[in-house]
């Protein structure tokens, strides 16, 4: 039997000729959506044919439509090279951040070699890419290497299209097929002697996804959750931070190398720092101030404490918070985003959350920052935790919590330790402070079975569907 628009469709087409889904609309008078699905269902009981036919089109990006009009990176190189400039620094310095893109295709080519801190060119390189842009520039039919998608130099855009053909059509009437049966029609009566469209009760139904809160979210909130439990104060601060907070007041030296500029993100503005506690930070540095120690040694410049940056750890808010309240007993974390400048891969991303919590108090030890610890992996859901020592400028003993995941082994989550006196006792502190750092990237990932930390961050609606709901 055919429904009514199996029906209007046939009527309205001509056997033998394609249409596409708009023609076929305007001559039968149905929406597109309503051509398609009768022209799907006629498809299956053999009285028409659904075409589809994809196109690839490539266009340049913009980064392709520059190298095109002014050279690739690494004939750009190549041509520094022939015209007798062939040292590293030299040339890093004219070509900027092109360096080391065209040193790398050079020598993926095989044409250049570095040698005593010059390159030198082993053959004269070809570049046919510059023909492909241009050909696709040009709008020419041609074979793009993936290489110059990955490069992000072309893009590939794909269209469909859809043609409806008529392959037969067999003796029929249009009949009046009842497919909703309204309040209406009972009261009336006009249902009666009509024929009702018959259900395919075998064919499963469309499934259904509920609201869910996103799997990543769930597991911030699980962590949430289990600080407030133990009594803990959630706490939160800037993003952007001046040098001093992020760095110096955690005895962090100016020239330690996880404050280079691959590192960290600055802002070229600088803010003023007030109050006794700056020039007892710089005199920490310095010479060890009334603490002990003997410092770092060197001048501490207050100009590099007083440029702003992109928080690189959370650890910025808790320290500002200890300053501000400095009498203990005092237990507090903050769950918030952080910035480095990080390569992005499958286990690294410039922005990432870090879940970094603090206790002072007088009566606490290096025994109770491990069992704290302890507790807070057990309630995560990992059974054997363990802690290997560990290094920070800020903390004395220090060390590295572990869990141990099936088929991964021990998988390190973060740092953490007992504040050094250096950072304490300058912001007037009073007793000892237990801090760590998690990252909670990593600790997802664990959680819902991840090999890749990008995955949380796409919109791929087909892998949130089919995460299952886990918690309340």
């Amino acid at each position: 039997m055919l429904s009514k628009i199996e029906v209007i469709l046939l009527k309205s087409l001509e056997v033998g000729r394609s249409y596409t889904p708009e023609e076929a609309s305007e001559l039968s008078g149905m929406s597109k959506d309503a051509v398609l699905k009768a022209a799907y269902l006629l498809q299956e009981k053999g009285y028409a044919r659904v075409i589809e036919k994809s196109e690839i089109e490539y266009r340049l990006t913009r980064e392709g439509e520059k190298h095109l009009r002014e050279g690739l990176p690494e004939e750009k190189l190549a041509s520094l090279v022939k015209s007798g400039v062939d040292s590293i620094d030299e040339l890093r310095k004219t070509m900027g951040e092109e360096f080391q893109i065209g040193l790398g295709w050079l020598r993926k080519k095989g044409v250049a070699e570095v040698k005593d801190g010059k390159i030198r060119l082993l053959k004269d390189p070809e570049f046919r890419e510059k023909d492909i842009l241009k050909a696709v520039k040009e709008g020419k039919v041609v074979k793009v290497d993936k290489v110059l998608e990955r490069r992000k130099l072309v893009e590939k855009h794909e269209s469909k299209q859809i043609f409806i053909e008529v392959i037969k059509k067999p003796d029929i009437a249009i009949q009046e097929v009842i497919t909703d049966l309204t309040p209406e029609m009972l009261l009336n009566g006009s249902w009666k002697g009509k024929e009702f469209l018959k259900y395919d009760i075998s064919i499963p139904s469309k499934e259904v996804y509920g609201g869910k809160i996103h799997p990543y979210e769930r597991i911030i909130e699980e962590c949430r959750k289990v600080f407030l439990e133990m009594g803990f104060t959630e706490i939160k601060g800037h993003y952007v931070q001046p040098a001093f907070w992020n760095f110096d007041a955690l005895f962090q030296p100016q020239d330690h190398p996880a404050r280079d500029m691959q590192d960290t993100f600055y802002l070229d503005r600088y803010v003023e720092l007030e109050g006794d506690v700056v020039e007892k930070v710089k005199e920490t540095h310095e010479n060890g101030w009334k603490t002990g120690s003997t410092g770092w040694g060197g001048y501490w410049s207050l100009k590099k404490a007083k440029q702003l940056v992109l928080r690189t750890h959370t650890t910025a808010v808790t320290i500002h918070y200890l300053a501000e309240n400095p009498e203990p007993p005092q237990k507090a974390f903050c769950i918030d985003r952080v910035y480095r400048r990080e390569t992005i891969d499958a286990t690294h991303l410039p922005e990432f959350d870090q879940l970094e919590g603090v206790v002072l108090d007088k009566d606490v030890g290096f025994r109770h920052l491990l069992g704290l610890l302890k507790e807070f992996f057990t309630k995560m859901g990992f059974e054997d935790v363990r802690f290997r020592p560990g290094y920070f400028p800020y903390t004395e003993p220090s060390v590295e919590p572990e869990v141990y995941v099936e088929g991964l082994g021990w998988v390190e989550l973060g740092g953490a330790g007992v504040f050094r006196k250096e950072v304490t006792e300058p912001l007037g502190i009073k007793g000892k402070v237990l801090a760590w750092g998690l990252g909670i990237g990593r600790l997802a990932m664990l959680k819902i079975g991840l090999k890749d930390l990008r995955r949380l961050y796409l919109p791929d609606l087909g892998w949130l569907r089919n995460m299952p709901v886990v918690g309340k």
